[in-house]
């Protein structure tokens, strides 16, 4: 690696680990920066996956204020969050990127509007459900653990804004807190390309030398990025989820496009 490749490959993940603390989809800055470093398609979607991965333990601590609230929903997401990566990421070994990354730039407008809407949707359900236990839920627990199995399965063949799909499923259950939307989002995040990264580095796909680079900037970009999230008020972190929502299909639309 030449120094210019170690600094894109640093600041990259640095963004990258902010980016994903607040809403997700640091995976489109990580996984370029690899590729123009001279790593392989694959390859770079291993090593990217692996360095964010363990950079989400400066998230999690960023977050630490947020665990007795969500602890009750951590045992129904886990469980399918793992054996929807372990598949996820079979597949992308097994039968490449081409197929899946048509369906990328229409799953994350899907995900990007459905975010825009929860408001305008919790609106029209207290006004149905006067006097319901529970108007806010859109959508059944049952219903999301199935949903996020179907995120799980993505985030583990490649991942790239699986913080928007993963924000979107957690409005639809009811939650409405962002903050704490968001610390169940990326310790979800942590288990789904935890598992795929374990599954990467044993069938060894994962880059060491530059998986070690970007991890030293991916650890301080997850704590920077939970860290002053929670200082913003949560209509600006609703608006970056929005503009990142709507930049990343975007750009995967014009990357599918172009055939790349």
């Amino acid at each position: 690696m030449t120094y210019g490749e170690m600094l894109a490959l640093f600041g990259s993940a640095l963004a990258g680990g902010a980016i994903n603390a607040v809403a997700g989809g640091g995976t489109m800055l990580t996984f370029p920066a690899l590729i123009f470093s001279g790593t392989g398609a694959v390859a770079a979607n291993a090593t990217s996956t692996f360095a964010l991965t363990v950079g989400t333990a400066g998230s999690l601590f960023g977050f630490r204020g947020y665990w007795p609230v969500i602890r009750v929903w951590i045992w129904r997401f886990v469980p399918v969050s793992i054996g929807g990566s372990l598949f996820g990421s079979w597949l992308v070994r097994h039968q490449g990127e081409a197929y899946f990354v048509r369906a990328v730039p229409w799953l994350l407008l899907f995900a990007t509007v459905l975010f825009v809407l929860q408001e305008p949707l919790r609106r029209w359900r207290r006004r149905r459900s006067q006097g319901a236990s529970d108007p806010d839920k859109t959508f059944s627990v049952a219903a999301c653990v199935l949903m996020q199995a179907g995120v799980a399965v993505y985030g583990g063949y490649f991942g790239a804004g699986i913080g928007i799909l993963m924000l979107s499923v957690l409005g639809l259950m009811g939650m409405r807190e962002i903050h704490s939307m968001n610390a169940l989002k990326n310790l979800l995040a942590a288990v789904i390309n935890g598992t795929a990264s374990l599954y990467f580095v044993l069938t060894g796909l994962v880059n060491g030398p530059r998986a070690l680079v970007m991890l030293a900037g991916a650890v301080p970009g997850y704590w920077l990025g939970a860290h002053f999230s929670q200082k913003i008020p949560p209509q600006a972190v609703r608006a970056v989820v929005v503009a990142i929502g709507l930049i990343l299909t975007v750009l995967m639309f014009w990357k599918v496009l172009r055939g790349g």
